[in-house]
């Protein structure tokens, strides 16, 4: 048995959801763009406990999104997690924001998903999954252009899924694609990635992980008409 705590900071949303072998128990989460994550985790993190009828110390591990993201969405998240793992002794796992976000989305066979989060001004995070949540493209922070994602569009539909895929659609005029611009990234979709990596053991080192921040961005150059 698996009971493992997910907690969901990365963005505007606060969420916190409790699993068991990767199923959803509770849940618990707020999206307000007043990042309101220092007011409201733990008192979300003891709803879902209370809610559930488990106790702390009946956890097996906590789960924490590691990023990108804000940075001080992230900060809190990972300062819980890793708080909670000291205190219970027990192991941490950290889940990509990015792909956790893809997994809301279930599409055909071929198509691949973008997750993309709004950074500022033209700027985004962004990675590329195929349909089965495989990772393609590695994790980037870019600034959006007409040659962007172009190498994807051109052989598949493309889902873009995050709070950056209006960008992306303001600046990319393609039939090939479909946007879901109000999706959040959420701790129930950490439910069945975190059992994943349980039963593998993939653990952080408590004392020394800190969250991906992906601070860096990549320009790219507009090919001349």
């Amino acid at each position: 048995m698996a009971l493992i705590l997910n907690l969901e900071t990365a963005t505007t949303n606060c969420s916190v959801c409790l699993s068991l072998n990767g199923e959803m128990v509770s849940i618990k989460e707020n999206n307000t763009p007043s990042y309101s994550h220092a007011e409201q985790l733990h008192v979300f993190i003891k709803e879902s406990m209370d809610e559930s009828g488990y106790e702390m110390s009946d956890l097996d591990a906590v789960a924490v999104s590691m990023g990108p993201g804000s940075y001080t969405g992230l900060r809190i998240g990972v300062s819980a997690a890793k708080g909670l793992c000291f205190a219970l002794d027990i192991p941490l796992i950290s889940i990509a924001t990015l792909k956790s976000l893809a997994g809301q989305l279930d599409v055909t066979k071929g198509d691949s998903i973008v997750s993309v989060l709004d950074a500022r001004r033209m700027e985004v995070y962004s990675a590329v999954f195929d349909a089965d949540l495989n990772q393609i493209r590695n994790t980037q922070a870019e600034i959006v252009d007409l040659e962007s994602f172009q190498d994807y569009l051109s052989k598949s539909k493309i889902h873009f899924i995050g709070s950056g895929a209006e960008k992306i659609k303001q600046t990319l005029p393609n039939v090939n694609a479909e946007f879901y611009m109000d999706a959040v990234p959420s701790a129930k979709e950490m439910a069945k990635l975190t059992y994943e990596k349980y039963k593998k053991f993939e653990f952080e080192d408590v004392a020394y992980f800190e969250p991906y921040y992906l601070k860096d961005f990549l320009t790219t150059s507009t090919k001349k008409q």
